[in-house]
C-alpha cells in the first residue's frame, strides 16, 4: 500500500485490508510504503504494527511518487502473489480475494473502472480525464485495456521480476509503463470489475502535465528508441 500524507485514512485503510485478507485464510504480510509523508502517516502505521507483526512499514524522507513506492513494495515483498492497493479508501478491499483467484488464469489482474460490472462513483471531471487518457494510452502504446490507472492490481512475482527491473517512471504513469512492458513481453493481463467510490475530485494541471510527459517518455522509449525491446533481448 503506497501512502503519501494519508494520516486521516491510513489507520482505517490498513484495518479494512487486514480484515479482508485474513478472511481468505492465506499466509500474508501487509507492507505500507510511506512515500515521504510530512504528516502523521508513519506514526499511525507504526502504532498498528506494534500489535500486528505481519504489518510492515517502509519509508524514506523525500516524496518520490507512487510508481517508486510500488517498486519499493515489490522489492521488499516476500510472497509470490503481490497485490497493490491505494491507501485512500476509494477502493473496497473486500474484492481482493477475487483478484488473487484470477491470477490462476493470468500474470497480471487489473481493476478496471470501465468494466461492465464495475460499480463506480467518481466526479465527472475524473471520468472525462480517465476516458481521454485511456484513448491516448491505446493510441501511443498499443495497450488494449479499458483502464490502466485504477489503484488495485495483483501480480505474480516470478513472472513480473524482469518487468519491474525495467521500470523508470516514478509517478502516476507508472501503471502505463508496467503494462506496456508486460504487453510487449506477451504476459496475460486480465481486467476485473472494481467497486470504487472516489471522494475527492480535485486535481492540479501540474499533475496532468506530469503524467502526459511521462506517457510521451514511455512512448518514445517504446516506439522510437525500442529501448524496452533491447532490454528484453539483453
Amino acid at each position: 500500500m503506497p501512502a503519501y500524507n494519508e494520516e486521516d485514512n491510513i489507520g482505517e485503510a490498513i484495518e479494512r485490508v487486514d480484515q479482508a485478507i485474513r478472511q481468505t485464510g492465506l499466509s500474508y504480510e501487509l507492507i505500507v510504503v510511506d512515500d515521504g509523508s510530512i504528516d502523521g502517516t508513519r506514526i499511525k502505521v507504526e502504532d498498528y504494527t506494534r500489535s500486528n507483526d505481519h504489518v510492515r512499514i517502509i519509508g524514506y524522507e523525500r516524496n518520490m511518487g507512487k510508481g517508486y513506492a510500488i517498486k519499493m513494495d515489490f522489492t521488499h515483498a516476500k510472497g509470490d502473489t503481490i497485490i497493490f492497493l491505494d491507501s485512500d479508501l476509494d477502493i473496497n478491499p473486500r474484492q481482493i480475494t477475487r483478484y488473487i483467484k484470477a491470477l490462476e488464469q493470468g500474470d497480471i489482474v487489473i481493476a478496471s473502472k470501465w468494466h461492465p460490472q464495475s460499480r463506480v462513483k467518481i466526479p465527472l471531471i475524473r471520468r472525462i480525464l480517465s476516458h481521454g487518457f485511456n484513448v491516448l494510452v491505446k493510441l501511443l502504446t498499443g495497450i488494449r485495456l479499458r483502464d490502466t490507472q485504477t489503484g488495485l492490481k495483483a501480480v505474480r512475482r516470478k513472472t513480473l521480476e524482469n518487468v519491474f527491473s525495467r521500470l523508470t517512471v516514478k509517478r502516476f504513469a507508472f501503471d502505463v509503463e508496467l503494462l506496456a512492458i508486460a504487453n510487449l513481453y506477451g504476459l496475460k493481463m486480465i481486467e476485473l470489475p472494481v467497486d470504487i467510490h472516489m471522494k475527492h475530485g480535485s486535481f492540479s494541471f501540474r499533475e496532468v502535465w506530469r503524467i502526459l510527459i511521462d506517457l510521451l517518455g514511455i512512448t518514445y522509449r517504446l516506439r522510437i528508441l525500442k529501448w524496452y525491446q533491447r532490454l528484453e533481448e539483453g
